[in-house]
């Protein structure tokens, strides 16, 4: 099981913060009929129940804009996943179709609220950490230009960062051959429901995805 290490800088800023991990194997392919159905049923319910004002009210999310605000970063401007995903729903924008293991991933944020990542274990090193971003450190997000991760949370190995709640970077990004997947769900708050979450989500990814040999943990200070 590979496990990531919370820095103490970042915990000193934020001594609540923790993260869900969930290490599998599954076979990387298009998203199902019955997956997109569930995201489709996740998409209307929230159209229906949830406003732009609404958003920001949501504890998970609130913390984590607090958290930026008390690093540096513009929340506003450097959203978290679940946030930016949350708003394109309620803007009525949908959800882009990548792959099976990346939907379902879409799917567990938006449900859970916490901002989710998953990464190819196997193109990363061994040391795992999560951490403030250094001063002019920057990669190549997904789908995206380059990342400015100075004072953002990144996730890192000892090459540098890889990923963050905002933006993931093409490193270690899902793709068809992928076979070892670590998924991560960030609480910003050690109040939160983080651990019936994490049953959910291991539930989703063997439902949708095929996981299989997992494994989890919860990382905190």
């Amino acid at each position: 099981m590979r496990e990531i290490k919370i820095d103490d800088e970042l915990l000193k800023i934020c001594p609540k913060l923790q993260l869900g991990c969930i290490q599998y194997t599954a076979n990387v392919e298009k998203g199902s009929k019955e997956l997109w159905n569930k995201i489709n049923d996740e998409i209307k319910r929230i159209e229906k129940e949830v406003s732009i004002e609404d958003i920001n009210k949501e504890k998970n999310i609130k913390d984590s804009r607090e958290l930026y605000k008390k690093i540096g970063k513009d929340p506003h401007r450097y959203r978290i996943s679940s946030e930016a995903l949350i708003r394109r729903i309620v803007q009525k924008k949908g959800l882009y179709k990548i792959n099976n293991v990346v939907d379902a991933n879409n799917l567990i944020s938006i449900i859970s609220k916490f901002s989710v990542g998953s990464y190819d274990i196997d193109k990363l090193g061994e040391n795992l950490t999560f951490r403030i971003g250094k001063k002019g450190e920057s990669y190549k997000g997904i789908g995206k230009d380059i990342v400015n991760t100075e004072k953002l949370p990144v996730f890192s190995d000892e090459f540098g960062a890889y990923g963050s709640p905002t933006s993931d970077s093409e490193k270690a990004m899902i793709k068809n051959d992928t076979k070892h997947i670590l998924t991560v769900l960030i609480s910003f708050s050690n109040d939160s429901n983080l651990k019936e979450e994490m049953k959910k989500a291991i539930s989703v990814l063997e439902k949708y995805v095929g996981a299989k040999n997992i494994s989890s943990y919860i990382s905190e200070g």
